[in-house]
């Protein structure tokens, strides 16, 4: 068991978020869900949480109501290799969902991620502050981050 487990509180979606995560990601997997009893907040039988993996890392999600949102404060970074992971992720994640600015989105249940490709942590780690400033000015613009637009970027003198 992993030491921490980010645990979501959906509405009544949690059921569905899972299935929606384990179907994009490789290697994830629903693996156990727990109902309400009589006694419980939520109706007989409704499913209470869900605990998934993705990638190997544990989630839980929790059908708690209403009285919880998700906010852009808390979210999830995908790190990509190339651009073809960034355009898969990106697709997927933000179908029925609503784009944001700077590789931001939120899912259509709420989620916020980031799909991040590792190359602009080389590239606003760089020594030049120049080429840092033209990479940061490129990444303001974007909504899905491109790849080659960053590279151009640090490459302008």
């Amino acid at each position: 068991m992993q030491k921490i487990t980010p645990f979501l509180w959906f509405d009544t979606q949690a059921e569905a978020a899972a299935k929606f995560y384990t179907g994009i990601f490789k290697n994830s997997k629903m693996s156990a869900i727990t109902r309400y009893g009589a006694g419980g907040p939520g109706p007989a039988g409704s499913v209470m949480t869900v605990k998934f993996k993705l990638l190997g890392q544990e989630f839980v999600g929790l059908n708690g109501g209403p009285h919880h949102k998700f906010t852009p404060a808390i979210s999830f970074v995908i790190n990509c290799d190339t651009q073809k992971e960034v355009d898969y992720y990106w697709k997927k994640l933000v179908a029925g969902g609503r784009p944001d600015q700077c590789g931001w989105l939120d899912d259509k249940f709420g989620v916020s991620w980031q799909i991040v490709p590792t190359i602009l942590l080389e590239l606003i780690g760089d020594k030049d502050q120049a080429k840092v400033a033209r990479v940061m000015q490129a990444m303001i613009g974007m909504v899905k981050l491109d790849i080659n637009a960053l590279k151009r970027a640090a490459a302008k003198e």
